[in-house]
């Protein structure tokens, strides 16, 4: 199995968790040695397997693994660690996500590129996969429908999945009842409704409710059983404020109109929230945290027992007191064993006696223990970076400034260690996303591979991120390129100000997003940056706003497309890439995957040709079937060799200052 099984570590079962310390402002100046070179290969040569999760009696293991450049899923008997079965998919597909339904079958979400109506766009399928027999079906087949894997509904037993399906690209979408086993059954068990783009099951697998905007209103169809007519019971008109803005359903009860849901409440913050749905009506509040938006809810029997939410790192909170407790005396006893850490459980047995535990930090990769409560005994599974040594790491911190408008931007900075924290060499990174999507504190590659470097990286939470209230979010809309941009050059003056970064020797990297972000930067503000680097970056937002349509509602799409456009806003080609290729005079690393599903290699062929007359061309680097994410160590090594490589060719990390770029 390739599973690294070390001595048990026996659990103390303490009362309360150990708390975080503050963590101490970063020195002007150190004593401190510089920390070896990391070697590359070890940052790019992750775990030998991802994504583990227990089946549902926890006897078996599965994951995913790499060999020979394929990713393969394996399932492994937990007591003996023997392998059952081993499983790989089409070339073609990647995987997206997979679950256990019962003990002997799994549902896996593939993804394909393709084409459709001559534009690029991105298919997803579901396979089941069934142990005993070691078959794989792929379900509903392959037709002209984009998103084939929006599953609502598990039924209890395992016997049947919900499916919401377009049929044809002109239908609404329908839901169809799969029977989960090779050549089943398959029905529709709700017909299309006009306007109508989610679907909501109860717990019985009764379909209750359909949302959806049609003709700028938002509108709500429900019923209180399996044989009742649904009726429009709401219509929301665009931006009318109403006290229930903002909710998504997250149960509703069979035999009953009430459920959870995730809502806005009086402080603007999303909260868990029992709800009656037919008369759109709170009943009370379960949790909501004074400071964060609650991101998921974890679901058992029908009922919540843990709210999840990010702070400065992923949080939990346990409704029951029993896994509230037995979550605390992980910390402890894990903080004892292996100092300054957090404790997450990706995955448990239905009867919660045998459990996946994952210790790490921001400065710690982490390692993933097997844990038996009962026996208080826990066993080290696998290293998250086996051949790094984590005590030469840097620790990053929260920070935050004030945007030139006033907006409060938080963010994190890594400083390099073994040197002053003044006038270094800043890699600024922002995220990808944009919208609702933020960084946080935890370990991240790419940020200790340029800290181990010399680096200092900033990671700025720019306006329209998540997890900072509504109005923070909406602060993004229409600022793509424009004050969402600006937030970036903040970041740098602010970082220039404290003392920390030379203002000659600042590089903006990204992916995604935040390669655009990067390549936007050195062609609308040359003169502050010395180079920029993109991996899988946007270069023309109006051709990605049309391949985005197809993963989209059209009521959905709509407000995706109002948001990166803004109100007012006729196109988006003004902030484009694509439209200022020829004007590139910084240097510029431009990369990509050419299986990319989410930015389709396409883009970067665009920017590529256009640059060509450009004052400088841009480097470029091109990876063979490598995906949006890397799927292979040895591709992710490849960018940072290649990244390093440009950046100590342009913004060398020594100590001493160097001229800015072009001069």
């Amino acid at each position: 199995m390739g599973l690294a099984l070390a001595a048990g570590l026996m659990v103390a079962m303490g009362a309360a968790a150990a708390q975080d310390a503050a963590a101490p402002s970063a020195p002007a100046t150190t004593s401190e040695a510089p920390p070896p070179i990391i070697p590359i290969a070890d940052f790019a040569g992750r775990s030998a397997f991802w994504d583990a999760k227990l089946s549902p009696d926890g006897q078996k293991l599965s994951y995913l693994r790499r060999k020979d450049g394929i990713a393969q899923f394996i399932i492994a008997d937990v007591s003996t660690r023997k392998l059952i079965r081993a499983f790989a998919t089409d070339e073609s597909d990647q995987f997206e996500w997979y679950s256990w339904v019962t003990d002997d079958k799994l549902l896996f979400s593939v993804s394909t590129a393709g084409t459709f109506l001559g534009e690029d766009v991105r298919y997803t399928r579901l396979i089941l996969v069934q142990v005993s027999t070691g078959t794989m079906s792929r379900l509903f087949g392959r037709t002209d429908v984009v998103e084939g894997d929006n599953v609502i509904h598990y039924a209890a037993d395992g016997s049947y999945i919900l499916v919401s399906i377009q049929k044809s690209v002109y239908d609404y979408p329908s839901v169809m009842r799969h029977e989960l086993a090779p050549d089943g059954e398959v029905r529709t068990v709700q017909q299309p409704r006009e306007g109508v783009w989610n679907w909501v099951a109860d717990n019985n697998g009764v379909v209750r409710m359909g949302t959806g905007w049609r003709d700028g209103q938002f509108r709500v169809f429900y019923r209180s059983d399996a044989t009742g007519e649904l009726k429009l019971v709401a219509r929301v008109k665009e931006g009318e404020k109403t006290t229930d803005r903002y909710w998504d359903a997250v149960q509703i009860i069979g035999g009953s109109d009430e459920g959870y849901v995730l809502s806005e409440g009086e402080t603007g913050r999303v909260g868990l929230r029992r709800y009656n749905f037919a008369t759109r009506t709170m009943v009370e509040t379960i949790y909501e945290h004074p400071e964060w938006d609650i991101d998921a809810v974890g679901i058992r029997n029908g009922q919540p027992y843990a709210v999840y939410y990010t702070a400065d790192r992923d949080e939990v909170h346990y409704l029951d007191p029993a896994l509230a407790r037995q979550h605390a005396s992980l910390r402890k006893a894990l903080r004892n064993a292996l100092g300054d850490g957090e404790v997450w459980v990706p995955s448990r047995a239905k009867d919660g006696a045998r459990m996946l535990v994952r210790a790490g930090n921001e400065s710690d990769p982490g390692v993933l223990y097997m844990y038996e409560p009962a026996a208080k005994r826990m066993d080290e599974v696998a290293q998250y970076r086996p051949a790094i040594n984590f005590q030469a790491l840097a620790k990053p911190k929260p920070m935050q400034y004030t945007a030139r408008d006033g907006a409060v931007i938080r963010g994190y900075l890594t400083l390099p260690r073994g040197r002053d924290a003044k006038g270094l060499p800043l890699i600024i990174m922002p995220h990808g996303g944009p919208y609702g999507i933020r960084d946080k504190l935890e370990y991240n590659d790419e940020v200790q591979l340029l800290a181990n470097r010399g680096y200092a990286v900033l990671q700025p939470n720019f306006r329209g991120s998540g997890g900072y209230g509504e109005a923070f979010f909406e602060l993004g809309t229409g600022q793509i390129g424009r004050k969402m941009q600006d937030d970036l050059d903040d970041a740098m003056d602010w970082a220039v100000k404290e003392g920390f970064a030379d203002p000659a020797r600042v590089c903006v990297v990204g992916g995604s997003y935040g390669g655009y972000a990067a390549m936007w930067a050195v062609l609308r503000n040359p003169e502050r940056y010395r180079c920029a680097a993109s991996w899988a970056g946007v270069t023309d937002l109006e051709k990605q706003l049309r391949y985005d349509s197809q993963s989209f509602s059209r009521g959905g799409f709509k407000r995706w497309r109002d948001r990166v456009r803004g109100s007012g806003v006729a196109e988006v080609k003004t902030v484009s890439p694509m439209g200022h290729a020829e004007k590139l005079t910084r240097p510029l690393l431009l990369a990509h995957g050419t299986k990319d599903v989410v930015v389709p290699f396409s883009q970067y062929n665009m920017f590529e040709k256009a640059s060509r007359t450009a004052p400088v061309r841009p480097e470029t680097l091109v990876i063979k079937d490598e995906g949006h994410s890397f799927s292979k160590p040895e591709n992710e090594q490849r960018w940072y060799e290649a990244l390093t490589t440009f950046l100590a060719k342009h913004n060398p990390p020594g100590p001493a200052p160097v001229a800015a770029a072009g001069e």
